[in-house]
């Protein structure tokens, strides 16, 4: 099991990005870099590409909507060329607030859409010409545009032919995709012992029909740590994101976050939240936040409860531990981890 560690920064970037040297010598395996609406990924991802030199560096994610196929691909071999082979790229649809939102695009065809970006990104590493006839039309057709567009491959040589591509999903028809396709799945929220009640059956049909030229696929899940005998308080520090995801992230009707409360078993509370949050009462909200799901789906107490909470998410196909340190010292936190997972 690797383990690895979201990019955490409140202002500055540049100052969470330096302490990643440090945590690369404790032994982590893997740093995620995400971009909501805030700094873009491959900005960041580049930096830590000069900082580091073993650590692999995953965008965490990147949507499929506001960048083109061919600026994906771009992204994704210059990435991969600057870290020496250490890039991960993780894809995902995002949501309606933040594509229609900030980006003013059209929320449409999220899962064909992922499916053909990894298709045309799979071609493109592997410096095919780019051709697609499907929701992206590549080259434009004749009648659009000049009509001077034709097939195009990459120019530069990339350092790797495949690089990892992962997806974040949770709906059943997405997750079902992510295991036919994908090389690597990033659910969030996870509750190992309810994830083969929710997703099971996706992973199953999706599996069924994965190439056999690709490897098993990879998972990358995990939650807060914090090791000690009196640090169960700590899981107040995660309500706040519990909170705005199942209560905040869609309007009524239309949140993937809230639909997996409810697929856990939490339908009255994920409905309290959602209704105190729209109403403004985010405080209340976060009260709301069972602890049954705070504890199984984070990694704080005793070191023997972490211990059994590594061994549930590994038996639940986790294969790269995702934590976020609650500590005065993130290195130690993950040299400690280190030592458990091994």
């Amino acid at each position: 099991m690797k383990l690895s560690m979201p990019l955490m920064y409140a202002g500055n970037p540049r100052e969470a990005a330096d302490q990643v040297v440090a945590l690369e010598k404790a032994g982590l395996d893997t740093i995620w870099v995400a971009e909501p609406y805030g700094f873009d990924a491959p900005t960041l991802m580049g930096y830590l590409a000069a900082k580091t030199e073993t650590v692999e560096i995953g965008a965490g994610i990147l949507n499929v909507y506001s960048r083109t196929p061919g600026a994906l691909l771009q992204t994704a071999a210059g990435l991969d060329n600057v870290s020496g082979g250490r890039a991960i790229i993780g894809l995902g649809a995002s949501g309606p607030q933040v594509i229609e939102g900030f980006h003013g695009l059209p929320y449409d065809r999220p899962l064909g859409r992922t499916r053909e970006v990894i298709k045309l990104l799979r071609m493109g590493l592997r410096r095919e010409p780019l051709q697609s006839d499907g929701i992206y039309k590549i080259p434009l057709p004749e009648g659009q545009g000049t009509g001077l567009g034709k097939p195009l491959k990459l120019l530069n040589k990339p350092e790797r032919a495949e690089v990892p591509l992962y997806v974040a999903a949770l709906g059943d028809k997405n997750v079902a995709m992510t295991a036919e396709v994908a090389d690597g799945w990033l659910p969030f929220l996870f509750v190992p012992e309810k994830a083969g009640e929710v997703w099971g059956d996706a992973l199953a049909r999706g599996t069924a029909k994965r190439s056999a030229d690709l490897a098993p696929l990879q998972i990358s899940a995990g939650g807060l740590v914090a090791i000690g005998d009196d640090v169960k308080g700590m899981l107040d520090f995660v309500r706040p994101m519990y909170a705005l995801y199942v209560g905040g992230m869609g309007a009524r009707g239309k949140n993937f976050y809230n639909d997996l409360a409810c697929q856990y078993g939490f339908e009255k509370e994920a409905k309290e939240i959602q209704d105190l949050y729209l109403d403004g009462h985010k405080r209340e909200a976060e009260a709301k936040v069972p602890m049954e799901w705070l504890e199984a789906g984070n990694l704080v107490g005793p070191e023997s409860y972490v211990k059994e909470r590594i061994a549930a998410f590994r038996e639940a196909g986790v294969t790269n531990l995702q934590v976020t340190p609650a500590s005065d010292d993130p290195a130690a936190t993950i040299a400690h981890l280190k030592e458990l997972v091994s």
